[in-house]
């Protein structure tokens, strides 16, 4: 693993996509202290951070999209599967170096709270918890571009997909307003979502049998709810779209309030698409 992390940071130092991920961030962030911390004195820092957090929209799929994607095009993922460590060993490489590359702009970042309170009152806490927060809602995000990368050798469309996901789940809060809240539209949407999930096992695990049964025994199940009780799946799919937002949970952080179940969530996102990461090269590995 660590052949791996010190493999791909080597890559990542010598190539221009480092450097424009941090660019682009800091730049952003810069922007938004601009705006608010010194043009609208507001001594809030984690007001920036909840304005720069729009910019991994484009900087994640830009970094993540040839962790994976690359090595399968080039045919040097064959190599990864001779090493003497295990697919998880090297998914978690990979993954580690990202964060690092992560973390770099992100340090610079942390100093601007100690800046600002050299010229003003900034709380401190609720500044640097909101840094953490915002970093750990970044490796969940990166997770994802990882997921996403293990599923072509396209990078362009590795960053597409990832750009169209990211975006979806930022504005998924706005978009639950116009989405219908009635039990017939949840039910729509809940078998469309069974059905890519039925999709996804399909195509990590080979095994139709496996696929159709977890799909036709959710299907049955939210099915029978409707016939039962149809009242228990209005508002249904509003709800599901706003928990599923990773930069909403982000705003409890910004409002001052260090939101445990917030960091949870975002765990266990990034534990989730590492293992399907995981599952994906398996896959290709036993092909």
């Amino acid at each position: 693993m660590i052949a791996v992390l010190k493999h791909e940071l080597r890559m990542y130092f010598y190539s221009l996509t480092t450097y424009v991920f941090g660019a682009l961030l800091l730049a952003f962030v810069g922007v938004g202290a601009v705006l608010y911390n010194i043009q609208a004195a507001v001594s809030n820092f984690e007001f920036v951070l909840n304005f720069g957090s729009l910019i991994f929209v484009i900087i994640v799929p830009i970094l993540t999209m040839r962790v994976i994607a690359e090595e399968r095009k080039q045919k040097t993922d064959q190599l990864l599967y001779s090493l003497p460590i295990t697919t998880s060993q090297v998914v978690i490489g990979k993954y580690l170096a990202l964060l690092l590359i992560y973390l770099i702009p992100l340090c610079l970042i942390s100093i601007y709270p100690l800046i600002f309170a050299q010229f003003g009152e900034v709380y401190l806490p609720t500044a640097y918890g909101s840094i953490l927060a915002f970093f750990i809602m970044g490796s969940a995000l990166i997770a994802i571009g990882v997921f996403i990368s293990s599923l072509t050798e396209n990078q362009g469309f590795a960053a597409g997909i990832g750009i169209a996901i990211i975006l979806l789940n930022y504005y998924s809060v706005r978009l639950s307003e116009y989405v219908s809240s009635k039990a017939r539209g949840s039910v729509i949407a809940m078998v469309i979502l069974i059905v890519l999930l039925g999709a996804i096992i399909k195509y990590l695990t080979k095994n139709n049998h496996v696929a159709y049964g977890v799909s036709a025994l959710l299907m049955a199940g939210v099915v029978i709810t409707y016939w039962v009780d149809s009242s228990k799946l209005e508002g249904l799919l509003p709800h599901i779209m706003r928990k599923l937002s990773l930069f909403e949970r982000f705003n409890a952080f910004v409002n001052g309030v260090f939101d445990m179940t917030a960091i949870v969530y975002y765990l266990t996102v990034i534990l989730f698409f590492l293992f399907l990461s995981v599952q994906s090269l398996e896959k290709r590995r036993y092909n």
